[in-house]
């Protein structure tokens, strides 16, 4: 099996830093205005462009979005990794972005739009809106702290806000055409009655959350208008997200989102039925009830093959995203607490070739080699693929 070998410490961003990891490679060629590159099916060796100006990346394939490397780096998300507290759940974080990736492929198709991080909510902006609103903060958009800690409190609501922005080209310039915005809505809200002390829970019920993402959705609608660059036509789709317990083994969802087309009311709410799935599930979850009870099975069977094959390895699980009952994507952890760099290159050959056997073909599938030192190694098998690129990072 072949395997690509990315030389940079850019594609290690891209691979590792961005939402869109989990749908594909973006790759480029040199372009002193803005250009794009030509499509791959498996890589492209085209040098990022150093020059001053704008480019774009290229696709490996027509479900992926093109986007932006402006003077010769990737252009990151100016809020990113914003959050009203710490966040100790990284399936969150995983499914809130890539969930919110997927909805933004409903609005803004990547056949017709180039994909740009968030440019216009700061990490100034966005800290003071997720602080607590009070005399010194005005704009914050979580509630004043009334001082309560046993029961009663005012919990916080919004943990954090992700901008993904949709571009067309103009000439030599980008054009803005629409925004789209993820609220991660708490389930439970954790604390702190003193400084490094015990940390305690507020379980904060469905009903609450889901009025108050709605209210807050307005009010953000309303100061993304007053943007510059933004104003009143610009379309802006709003998505809640339901964030999972730190103590989670899976991510949150989206469960609903809503437009604005113009000015700022928005429109009424529409469901989102998205669900996050551990596999392999418990034994009181795994019943013929469950959307995953047959990619479960399969998973098992999995399993227990690499178990065989590779007798290091710590632990293998997975979680699967669904739409309803379609399944949406899976990324699969394998870590491993003894391994040489020869180990790791044929353990992830031999799971190029068994994961088709096991694994559901035609929808992303990622499959992270790790060890206590990181990831080794990265198999992704793209939309409407039933094959493994193997992208071989042990030697960072």
């Amino acid at each position: 099996m072949r395997y690509i070998k990315w030389i940079g410490a850019l594609a290690v961003i891209l691979i590792l830093g961005s939402a869109l990891v989990f749908f594909g490679n973006f790759y480029s060629k040199n372009s002193s205005n803005v250009t794009t590159t030509k499509s791959a099916k498996t890589t492209v060796n085209n040098k990022i462009n150093t020059k001053k100006g704008v480019t774009l990346t290229g696709t490996a394939s027509s479900d992926q979005y093109k986007s932006v490397i402006k003077d010769g780096n990737y252009l990151v998300a100016k809020a990113r990794g914003v959050t009203a507290s710490q966040n100790d759940n990284q399936f969150n974080t995983e499914s809130f972005e890539n969930g919110l990736l997927n909805i933004s492929k409903e609005h803004f198709s990547p056949k017709s739009f180039i994909f740009q991080e968030g440019q216009y909510l700061t990490a100034d902006t966005a800290q003071e809106w997720l602080n607590r609103k009070s005399a010194d903060n005005e704009e914050g958009l979580n509630p004043e702290d009334n001082g309560k800690t046993d029961g009663g409190r005012n919990p916080i609501y919004l943990q954090s806000i992700e901008e993904q922005d949709f571009m067309t080209q103009d000439g030599s310039d980008l054009k803005l055409q629409g925004i789209v915005l993820g609220l991660a809505m708490n389930t439970v809200d954790t604390y702190q009655k003193e400084q490094y002390g015990a940390s305690f829970t507020q379980k904060i019920d469905d009903a609450t959350r889901i009025a108050k993402g709605k209210e807050l959705a307005a009010e953000i609608v309303k100061r993304y208008r007053k943007m510059t660059g933004v104003g009143n036509d610009i379309p802006i789709i709003v998505a809640t997200y339901a964030q999972a317990p730190d103590d989670s083994l899976a991510g949150g969802n989206f469960y609903s989102w809503s437009e604005s087309k113009s000015g700022d009311a928005l429109s009424g709410w529409n469901e989102l039925k998205y669900t996050n799935v551990v596999l392999p599930m418990q034994a009181n979850t795994a019943d013929s009830k469950s959307v995953a009870t047959n990619l479960n099975k399969d998973f098992v069977d999995f399993q227990n093959t690499i178990q065989g094959f590779f007798p290091n390895l710590s632990y293998v699980t997975a979680q699967a995203e669904y739409n309803g009952d379609n399944l949406m994507g899976m990324n699969v952890d394998v870590t491993t607490q003894f391994y040489s760099q020869t180990e790791i290159i044929s353990f992830a050959n031999y799971l190029a070739q068994t994961a088709p056997s096991f694994l559901p073909a035609n929808v992303p599938v990622q499959i992270r080699i790790s060890t206590v030192t990181g990831i080794q190694a990265l198999l992704v098998q793209k939309t409407n693929s039933k094959t493994y690129d193997v992208i071989e990072m042990g030697s960072y």
